[in-house]
């Protein structure tokens, strides 16, 4: 969106040092940054204020700082830049109210998130204007500059909230001010930052407080923690799932060769079938809920099921490649909990496949993780799965070291499928690139 230096220096509270120029987004990465955006450099490991001159001459019209004007151009001095940008984001969340119109959407969950919000704004662009968190932009820095990156004629908005303490998505709600709220799941993921499994529910649940009167919550029926969340929400609650008293409810499915859901569902706004391109009974889930954000918000369920259908997976999302010798390597290497593990592990074992390989690395931030990685290699053994430990000896075996790794996969042939999951640490891409060959 368009808006002015003396715009933002407004909105946050800060001093406007050299001319006024107008901006065309944001973004807090030098190397991507476009010509006439606002340059905000986050303090962390390293000092974003130390990219400022490379984001000027790549284009930035302005930079927010928290070190004075210390490089020419126009800048915005603040105390705390991502605390500016958030300010910034909720003033421009304000002036898109009238376009947007009741039409944004947020979506949290300890799993699924990221694929839901994909799928829920392809649905929704089928009929509106529709502007979507990229990648992973789910945090302090990620919202924010999802909001002021939308186009001007922008008609609907989802983004994905993450969360790794309490407090964490009510404050990005009151940045983008949701009036429809989306929870997958809850499930083991960042629970040694909250207590436990009941502290990540109620961290989630902050997105359902979080809605107006006039809002709808979306929840996934078939989680008794996210659907105890139907207390909390202030408005309208619309559920999904397979069980009898949902909302929206898959009636029957089936599960070709390579793993992709078709399904028949019932909803308020009438049936309609579904074929995903996606592989993994899971997705088929997520796609329940961008049918009912679709339903909600207008638009024809046939026009959304179609766009549903023809999503691809994000990077390391279920992203199905394969080595020279022809085996199926599901990259899922993204990020890791036990449950996204058990759905993987599924969709892996409901493969045609001879062999079926999990290689797996850490699963972070677990309250207790030496029983979580046991559990998942217990399901591996059950579901007739080899497991290949990488970097870490929770699961059990003697832990492997990438080259080792990779030698496995690519000793696999035609027939033979391997799934490769991990949470960031364990960077496990790097099994998946040497073995593809990309």
């Amino acid at each position: 969106m368009r808006f002015t230096a003396a715009d933002a220096a407004r909105a946050a509270g800060g001093t406007l040092v050299g001319p006024d120029v107008e901006l065309v987004g944001a973004s807090f990465d030098s190397r991507t940054v476009e010509r006439g955006q606002l340059f905000v450099p986050v303090v962390a490991d390293r000092d974003g204020h130390g990219f400022v001159a490379d984001a000027l001459a790549r284009g930035a019209a302005a930079y927010l700082s928290s070190r004075g004007a210390t490089d020419g151009g126009t800048a915005i001095v603040v105390d705390d830049t991502v605390r500016a940008l958030g300010a910034v984001a909720a003033w421009a969340r304000d002036e898109l109210d009238a376009r947007l119109a009741g039409r944004t959407v947020g979506i949290t969950g300890s799993v699924g998130k990221t694929t839901t919000k994909e799928l829920v704004a392809a649905a929704l662009a089928t009929t509106l204007r529709t502007a979507a968190s990229p990648r992973s932009f789910n945090n302090d820095q990620g919202l924010p500059v999802t909001i002021l990156n939308a186009p001007d004629d922008v008609e609907a908005m989802v983004l994905e909230m993450g969360m790794r303490g309490f407090g964490e998505i009510d404050r990005l709600c009151r940045v983008a001010r949701p009036s429809v709220g989306v929870v997958t799941a809850v499930a083991e993921a960042h629970t040694g930052r909250v207590g436990g499994i009941e502290g990540v529910a109620r961290a989630k649940a902050e997105l359902v407080a979080a809605l107006p009167a006039d809002g709808t919550a979306v929840l996934n029926g078939d989680d008794p923690r996210v659907a105890a969340m139907r207390g909390l929400a202030p408005g309208t609650v619309v559920t999904y799932g397979t069980g009898a008293d949902a909302d929206v409810r898959m009636v029957s499915r089936t599960v070709d060769d390579a793993g992709c859901a078709s399904m028949e569902v019932d909803s308020p706004w009438g049936p309609v079938a579904l074929r995903m391109g996606l592989p993994g009974l899971h997705m088929a889930h997520n796609a329940l809920a961008a049918v009912a954000v679709a339903g909600v918000l207008g638009v024809p369920l046939d026009r959304a099921a179609a766009a549903i259908g023809s999503v691809e997976a994000p990077p390391m999302r279920m992203q199905v490649r394969r080595t020279p010798a022809g085996a199926t390597v599901i990259d899922d290497c993204y990020n890791a909990n036990p449950a996204s593990m058990q759905a993987a592990l599924e969709t892996l074992a409901a493969l045609g496949a001879h062999r079926r390989v999990l290689v797996a690395g850490e699963m972070a931030e677990l309250e207790h993780p030496e029983l979580a990685h046991r559990a998942v290699a217990a399901l591996a053994h059950r579901l007739g799965i080899e497991l290949v430990a990488v970097g870490t000896d929770l699961y059990g075996p003697v832990a492997v070291g990438v080259e080792r790794a990779v030698e496995v996969l690519v000793s696999l042939g035609r027939g033979d499928a391997a799934l490769v999951k991990g949470s960031r640490v364990a960077r496990l891409e790097r099994v998946v690139e040497a073995a593809t060959g990309r």
